[in-house]
């Protein structure tokens, strides 16, 4: 069994957190990350698929990449007090929108940025990213 999958094995499980101190320490999740979403997935090449940061102070973030590595997020309202880390952390402007797009070499900052802030994480297989509002 897999660890990002919980006992019952239908749903990925939400995993505690562990602040990341060092860049390395960032690209080493991402490629976990990604080699675990890959086993998640499988043949289902459904969309919407990617990850849930569940934040301290509250709110949620789904991310995800395309197959050009750009990033696609989903920031909730009741997360929305993060935007101003989200746009130090990429130099993305914030629009005021709860969807954001950001260009994929800036994933390695903007995990190290909300790291200290992240609670949890879980896989997301399907998440409605809004895609045609952008």
């Amino acid at each position: 069994m897999n660890e990002f999958t919980e006992s019952s094995g239908d749903s990925p499980a939400e995993r505690p957190w562990i602040v990341l101190g060092t860049t390395y320490d960032v690209e080493a999740w991402i490629d976990n990350y990604n080699r675990e979403l890959q086993y998640s997935i499988g043949n289902a090449r459904t969309g919407g698929y990617g990850i849930c940061f569940r934040l301290e102070a509250g709110g949620e973030i789904y991310l995800h990449t395309n197959g050009d590595g750009d990033i696609m997020l989903d920031v909730l309202p009741d997360a929305q007090w993060v935007a101003p880390l989200i746009t130090a952390a990429t130099s993305v402007p914030d629009l005021g929108r709860q969807v954001w797009a950001l260009p994929g070499d800036c994933l390695t900052q903007l995990i190290f940025g909300l790291s200290s802030l992240i609670a949890s994480t879980r896989i997301v297989l399907s998440h409605d990213f809004r895609m045609k509002k952008l």
